[in-house]
């Protein structure tokens, strides 16, 4: 019995003892403002990355579908208080009424289990872009949710989103050559040229966001990697640059999750783009 009570005892003391809940998905509810905002109630939607209790993601702050402000936010979860602080770093699209303001925000969440629902509730504050005056604060009731009313983005430098600004491919029909379902979040993609080398080159969009732009097909891979939400699709489509010096433009694909590996033939034309999905379900 002496030897049972230190042992309870670290583990009430210590956080690493306690259930790590993964809150990395689709969160959607509403969020309130007070007095002097544009509206008293939106809608928004959260899409959370959380690696080793660090986050990042993407908020989707909305009156409708049609007007809303898209924002980068990163954050830190503890395990132990169950609590979570996200901060706007980033306004990346705002669609809104001319006679309001963007907020930007840092929101205080809690996580909690109400029967069979997961549920972040709390506040949040923020500033006016550009003026540096605070926006009246509110509420956020967010549940977690199966699908996402906006698109989710993979992660994209600077130097990638400045390049697609620019880029006028010609339109090509898709064609999905695989659907591959895995049970590990980070995912490793990598494409090697599917026999002999022949200067195939190719760009490459992961749901809609330039990944790759005219790189070589080689025996070296072209490497990309995702960490992916649970149950959100993933496409990858490889748009042909030339048709090397053996037409059509081929591939080898080699997907890595965990300990599973799978493979996947692509083949790209002038008329035609391949494309692989991919889901990401936990067991």
């Amino acid at each position: 019995m002496t030897r049972l009570i230190p042992l309870i005892l670290c583990c009430w003391m210590i956080p690493c003892c306690l259930p790590a809940e993964d809150l990395s998905g689709i969160w959607k509810g509403t969020l309130t403002q007070g007095p002097g905002g544009c509206y008293p109630r939106y809608f928004l939607e959260l899409q959370i990355n959380l690696i080793n209790d660090q986050i990042t993601g993407k908020a989707y702050d909305y009156y409708d579908k049609a007007h809303f402000v898209k924002m980068s936010f990163t954050g830190r979860y503890n395990p132990r208080t169950r609590r979570l602080v996200l901060i706007e770093d980033k306004i990346l699209q705002a669609d809104i009424p001319p006679d309001c303001a963007v907020c930007i925000k840092t929101y205080d969440l809690t996580w909690s289990k109400e029967g069979a629902e997961e549920v972040l509730r709390g506040d949040w504050k923020g500033i006016i872009q550009d003026r540096r005056v605070a926006c009246p604060p509110g509420k956020i009731l967010l549940k977690r949710a199966a699908a996402s009313d906006f698109p989710v983005d993979s992660v994209q430098n600077d130097t990638l989103q400045a390049l697609q600004k620019q880029l006028h491919l010609q339109p090509r029909e898709k064609e999905v050559v695989k659907s591959i379902t895995v049970n590990n979040p980070d995912i490793k993609i990598e494409l090697y040229d599917n026999g002999e080398i022949d200067h195939d080159t190719v760009t490459v969009f992961i749901n809609g966001k330039l990944l790759l732009y005219r790189q070589m097909l080689t025996d070296r891979p072209l490497t990309m990697n995702i960490h992916a939400l649970p149950g959100i699709e993933y496409e990858l489509v490889m748009y042909a640059d030339n048709l090397g010096e053996i037409p059509p433009n081929t591939a080898l694909m080699m997907v890595t999750a965990g300990t599973r590996k799978i493979e996947a033939f692509l083949s790209s034309s002038e008329q035609k783009s391949a494309a692989v999905r991919l889901v990401y379900k936990p067991d």
